[in-house]
């Protein structure tokens, strides 16, 4: 299996349902563009619909930073890449951008998710066969730089007196 190195969603549109009264995408449908991607990554690691109805294992995401960097309008088409910086035996980290198919950087996303076990529902560690492809996901990553905007904190900067 050829891992691509960050991964790279096919082309999205935007829907027009999605634009608000600002003329621009509303911000949580960034958050959708994001989860499509993870979806297609996290069906690469084995786990996507079916892992979950079969084997009552999934994902849930526990926290996110999105950083809006330019807006997105009806018109645009976007790819979202997805990047693996971190994981243990429970958890994913990784790392996002929405970038315009002409290049340009629309949004970051920085999130930690979960394996969990559906029957509690409660976190637990991923089956070898499916830690073996995080691994390989992992490492096939590990030559990227780390992006810069991952590891952000939100505060306000003061300008000293």
């Amino acid at each position: 299996m050829i891992i691509p190195a960050p991964f790279i969603s096919d082309p999205m549109g935007i829907e027009k349902d999605w634009i608000d009264y600002n003329g621009h995408l509303n911000m949580a449908y960034y958050n959708v563009l994001f989860d499509r991607c993870s979806d297609e990554a996290f069906e690469m690691m084995g786990m996507g619909p079916n892992y979950a109805r079969d084997r009552r294992l999934t994902i849930y995401t526990a926290e996110v930073h999105v950083c809006y960097v330019q807006e997105l309008h009806l018109d645009h088409k976007v790819k979202v890449s997805f990047q693996l910086i971190d994981h243990d035996e429970k958890r994913l980290r990784a790392y996002q951008e929405i970038r315009h198919v002409d290049g340009w950087l629309a949004a970051t996303s920085e999130q930690l998710s979960l394996h969990v076990d559906m029957a509690g529902p409660r976190v637990a560690p991923f089956p070898a066969d499916v830690m073996a492809k995080v691994e390989a996901v992992r490492a096939a990553h590990a030559g990227l730089p780390m992006p810069e905007r991952a590891g952000r904190s939100i505060g306000i900067k003061r300008k000293s007196a």
